[in-house]
Protein backbone atom coordinates (compact mmCIF):
# COMPACT_ATOMS: atom_id res chain seq x y z
CA UNK A 1 0.00 0.00 0.00
CA UNK A 2 2.95 2.35 0.48
CA UNK A 3 3.10 2.77 -3.30
CA UNK A 4 -0.27 4.61 -3.19
CA UNK A 5 0.41 7.07 -0.34
CA UNK A 6 2.80 7.82 2.48
CA UNK A 7 2.50 9.78 5.72
CA UNK A 8 3.78 13.29 5.15
CA UNK A 9 2.75 14.75 8.53
CA UNK A 10 1.59 12.46 11.34
CA UNK A 11 -1.35 13.21 13.64
CA UNK A 12 1.15 13.87 16.46
CA UNK A 13 3.16 16.32 14.32
CA UNK A 14 -0.04 18.09 13.30
CA UNK A 15 -1.19 18.37 16.92
CA UNK A 16 2.16 19.87 17.90
CA UNK A 17 2.12 22.47 15.11
CA UNK A 18 -1.52 23.41 15.80
CA UNK A 19 -0.57 24.05 19.43
CA UNK A 20 2.46 26.13 18.35
CA UNK A 21 0.30 28.26 16.03
CA UNK A 22 -2.37 28.65 18.75
CA UNK A 23 0.26 29.88 21.22
CA UNK A 24 1.48 32.47 18.71
CA UNK A 25 -2.08 33.71 18.09
CA UNK A 26 -2.78 33.81 21.84
CA UNK A 27 0.35 35.90 22.37
CA UNK A 28 -0.26 38.25 19.43
CA UNK A 29 -3.93 38.92 20.21
CA UNK A 30 -3.70 39.14 24.00
CA UNK A 31 -6.62 41.18 25.34
CA UNK A 32 -8.53 40.92 22.07
CA UNK A 33 -11.14 38.58 20.62
CA UNK A 34 -10.26 37.75 17.01
CA UNK A 35 -12.69 36.27 14.50
CA UNK A 36 -11.36 33.11 12.86
CA UNK A 37 -12.83 32.81 9.36
CA UNK A 38 -12.59 29.24 8.11
CA UNK A 39 -12.63 28.58 4.38
CA UNK A 40 -14.85 25.54 3.91
CA UNK A 41 -14.59 22.64 3.73
CA UNK A 42 -10.93 21.85 4.05
CA UNK A 43 -10.16 24.09 7.01
CA UNK A 44 -12.86 22.59 9.25
CA UNK A 45 -10.67 20.15 11.22
CA UNK A 46 -7.77 22.57 11.50
CA UNK A 47 -10.07 25.40 12.60
CA UNK A 48 -11.74 23.18 15.18
CA UNK A 49 -8.46 22.10 16.77
CA UNK A 50 -6.94 25.58 16.48
CA UNK A 51 -9.77 27.43 18.20
CA UNK A 52 -9.76 24.96 21.10
CA UNK A 53 -6.04 25.54 21.60
CA UNK A 54 -6.20 29.36 21.49
CA UNK A 55 -6.43 30.76 25.02
CA UNK A 56 -8.59 33.74 24.10
CA UNK A 57 -12.31 34.34 23.60
CA UNK A 58 -12.32 33.74 19.82
CA UNK A 59 -15.28 33.91 17.49
CA UNK A 60 -15.63 31.88 14.30
CA UNK A 61 -17.33 32.29 10.97
CA UNK A 62 -17.13 30.54 7.62
CA UNK A 63 -16.90 31.24 3.91
CA UNK A 64 -17.29 28.76 1.10
CA UNK A 65 -16.16 29.31 -2.45
CA UNK A 66 -16.69 27.68 -5.81
CA UNK A 67 -14.54 28.03 -8.90
CA UNK A 68 -15.57 29.27 -12.31
CA UNK A 69 -14.70 26.53 -14.75
CA UNK A 70 -11.48 24.81 -13.65
CA UNK A 71 -9.88 24.56 -10.25
CA UNK A 72 -10.12 27.75 -8.22
CA UNK A 73 -6.49 27.62 -7.13
CA UNK A 74 -5.26 27.55 -10.73
CA UNK A 75 -7.27 30.55 -11.91
CA UNK A 76 -8.04 32.45 -8.72
CA UNK A 77 -11.50 33.10 -10.21
CA UNK A 78 -14.07 32.13 -7.63
CA UNK A 79 -17.52 33.00 -6.43
CA UNK A 80 -18.58 33.08 -2.82
CA UNK A 81 -21.13 30.34 -2.19
CA UNK A 82 -21.50 30.91 1.56
CA UNK A 83 -20.62 34.28 2.97
CA UNK A 84 -19.86 35.19 6.56
CA UNK A 85 -22.70 35.85 9.00
CA UNK A 86 -20.84 38.53 10.99
CA UNK A 87 -19.86 42.09 10.19
CA UNK A 88 -16.07 42.23 10.50
CA UNK A 89 -15.77 46.01 10.31
CA UNK A 90 -13.33 47.19 12.98
CA UNK A 91 -12.58 43.60 14.10
CA UNK A 92 -9.39 41.53 14.21
CA UNK A 93 -9.78 38.80 11.58
CA UNK A 94 -7.69 35.71 10.88
CA UNK A 95 -8.51 33.85 7.65
CA UNK A 96 -7.94 30.14 8.28
CA UNK A 97 -7.03 27.96 5.29
CA UNK A 98 -6.21 24.27 5.04
CA UNK A 99 -3.68 24.77 2.25
CA UNK A 100 -2.36 27.72 0.25
CA UNK A 101 -1.03 26.76 -3.15
CA UNK A 102 -0.57 29.41 -5.85
CA UNK A 103 -2.05 32.03 -3.54
CA UNK A 104 -4.52 33.27 -6.16
CA UNK A 105 -7.67 32.15 -4.36
CA UNK A 106 -6.40 33.23 -0.95
CA UNK A 107 -5.45 36.64 -2.39
CA UNK A 108 -8.97 37.05 -3.78
CA UNK A 109 -10.49 36.16 -0.40
CA UNK A 110 -8.12 38.51 1.43
CA UNK A 111 -9.10 41.33 -0.91
CA UNK A 112 -12.78 40.57 -0.30
CA UNK A 113 -12.30 40.56 3.47
CA UNK A 114 -10.12 43.69 3.40
CA UNK A 115 -12.91 45.56 1.57
CA UNK A 116 -15.06 45.04 4.68
CA UNK A 117 -12.75 47.24 6.80
CA UNK A 118 -11.47 44.93 9.52
CA UNK A 119 -9.13 46.43 12.12
CA UNK A 120 -6.54 43.81 11.22
CA UNK A 121 -6.43 40.88 8.81
CA UNK A 122 -3.97 37.97 8.81
CA UNK A 123 -3.70 34.57 7.14
CA UNK A 124 -3.29 31.28 8.99
CA UNK A 125 -2.63 28.19 6.85
CA UNK A 126 -2.06 24.63 7.97
CA UNK A 127 -0.06 23.89 4.81
CA UNK A 128 1.87 26.35 2.68
CA UNK A 129 2.86 25.07 -0.76
CA UNK A 130 5.23 27.99 -1.20
CA UNK A 131 7.02 26.33 -4.13
CA UNK A 132 3.88 26.89 -6.23
CA UNK A 133 3.20 30.49 -5.18
CA UNK A 134 2.23 32.85 -7.98
CA UNK A 135 0.57 35.68 -6.06
CA UNK A 136 2.58 37.17 -3.19
CA UNK A 137 0.73 36.34 -0.01
CA UNK A 138 1.73 37.14 3.57
CA UNK A 139 1.03 34.08 5.73
CA UNK A 140 1.61 35.12 9.33
CA UNK A 141 0.66 31.78 10.91
CA UNK A 142 1.87 28.64 9.14
CA UNK A 143 1.66 25.02 10.17
CA UNK A 144 3.97 23.33 7.68
CA UNK A 145 5.74 24.14 4.45
CA UNK A 146 4.31 21.53 2.08
CA UNK A 147 6.24 19.98 -0.80
CA UNK A 148 4.68 20.04 -4.25
CA UNK A 149 2.67 16.86 -3.70
CA UNK A 150 -1.04 16.03 -3.76
CA UNK A 151 -2.12 15.60 -0.14
CA UNK A 152 -5.18 14.24 1.65
CA UNK A 153 -6.25 13.78 5.25
CA UNK A 154 -6.95 16.08 8.20
CA UNK A 155 -9.60 17.96 6.23
CA UNK A 156 -7.96 17.72 2.81
CA UNK A 157 -9.82 15.61 0.27
CA UNK A 158 -9.87 13.83 -3.03
CA UNK A 159 -13.37 13.95 -4.52
CA UNK A 160 -14.78 14.75 -1.05
CA UNK A 161 -13.20 11.63 0.50
CA UNK A 162 -10.42 11.08 3.05
CA UNK A 163 -10.96 14.28 5.07
CA UNK A 164 -11.30 12.14 8.22
CA UNK A 165 -7.82 10.58 8.03
CA UNK A 166 -5.91 11.86 11.11
CA UNK A 167 -2.57 12.14 9.28
CA UNK A 168 -1.74 14.15 6.17
CA UNK A 169 -0.80 11.73 3.43
CA UNK A 170 1.17 12.41 0.26
CA UNK A 171 -0.48 10.59 -2.61
CA UNK A 172 2.11 8.72 -4.64
CA UNK A 173 -0.22 7.35 -7.35
CA UNK A 174 -3.14 9.69 -7.91
CA UNK A 175 -4.41 7.80 -10.97
CA UNK A 176 -4.60 4.49 -9.08
CA UNK A 177 -6.31 6.17 -6.14
CA UNK A 178 -8.88 7.90 -8.38
CA UNK A 179 -9.69 4.54 -9.96
CA UNK A 180 -9.90 2.71 -6.62
CA UNK A 181 -10.45 4.94 -3.56
CA UNK A 182 -10.45 1.87 -1.30
CA UNK A 183 -6.67 1.69 -1.73
CA UNK A 184 -6.23 4.75 0.47
CA UNK A 185 -8.92 3.68 2.93
CA UNK A 186 -6.99 0.49 3.53
CA UNK A 187 -3.73 2.40 3.83
CA UNK A 188 -5.26 4.88 6.27
CA UNK A 189 -6.51 2.06 8.48
CA UNK A 190 -3.05 0.45 8.48
CA UNK A 191 -1.30 3.78 9.15
CA UNK A 192 -3.60 4.56 12.10
CA UNK A 193 -3.20 1.11 13.68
Amino acid sequence: MTDVASVLFSADEIRGRVNDVARAITRDYEGRSPILVGVLKGSSLFLSDLMRAIELPVRIDFMSISSFGGAAEKSGRVRIVKDMDQDIGGQDVIMVEDIVDTGLTASYLLSTLQSRSPRSLEVCALLDKSVRRIAPLPIKYRGFDCPDRFVVGYGLDLQEMFRNIPDILAVEDLEALAEDPSLLSTFAQEASA
